[in-house]
């Protein structure tokens, strides 16, 4: 597998079904789904959330047109804080405001919170969490992944999609070289299998790193 230098390959893997999942994780109230851009985040953090009846929060969404990294202030004052206390969260980061974008971040009180993306299992947020899990993916497929679904939304020609990805890992792979995420993670999950569907019917996790070990 194609890693960063530092990651460790964090095998052997098994298949587990929906309620194997459920038995590893147990119930916890706030998950962090940290990862590459790219390797199967999201898909897990939404199939996760339907399981335990949770509601997502997408770190892209926090760091819009603000920083790529920087946002871990932004996230705690304005989504975990308040939800911890209890209450709806509806928030809308800086970049929201300064650009007009419409809606906010929302998320309800008093149901589980699943939080997902790159860096969000991070040294200064790791600790706020009942549970961390880390993504482990092929850079190159992720890679590949990423300009499809670049591809798919329209929004970039395939020339400033590759632009924008390899400006991107310039900021991404010094930032996990530095955090080291997976070593703080209780689950790690395989996001890049070579026969994995895209729907996660099969959840490959690590045997060397899950809850308990």
């Amino acid at each position: 597998m194609d890693l960063h230098p530092e990651e460790p390959e964090l095998g052997p893997w098994r298949a587990v079904d929906d309620a194997a999942l459920l038995a590893l994780v147990g119930r916890p109230a706030l998950v962090l789904v940290d990862g590459r851009g790219g390797g199967g985040k999201t898909t897990f953090a939404g199939r996760l959330a339907g399981l335990l009846g949770a509601d997502v929060v997408h770190t892209d969404d926090i760091a819009w047109e603000y920083s790529r990294f920087g946002w871990d202030d932004l996230l705690v004052g304005g989504v975990i804080g308040p939800w911890r206390r209890g209450g709806d969260v509806s928030y809308r980061p800086p970049g929201w405001a300064r650009h007009d974008r419409p809606g906010a971040v929302e998320a309800r009180g008093g149901r589980p919170l699943v939080i997902e993306g790159s860096g969000v299992g991070r040294a200064e947020l790791a600790g706020l969490a009942d549970l961390v899990v880390w993504v482990q993916s092929d850079r190159t497929e992720a890679r590949e992944r990423a300009l499809v679904r670049d591809a798919s939304y329209g929004t970039r020609t395939p020339a400033e999609a590759e632009a924008f990805w390899d400006d991107w890992m310039t900021e991404e792979e010094p930032f996990f070289a530095a955090d080291r995420p997976w070593e703080r993670a209780g689950l790690v999950v395989l996001g890049t299998p070579a026969h994995a569907v895209s729907d996660y019917r099969e959840i490959w996790v690590s045997d060397a790193v899950t809850l308990g070990a």
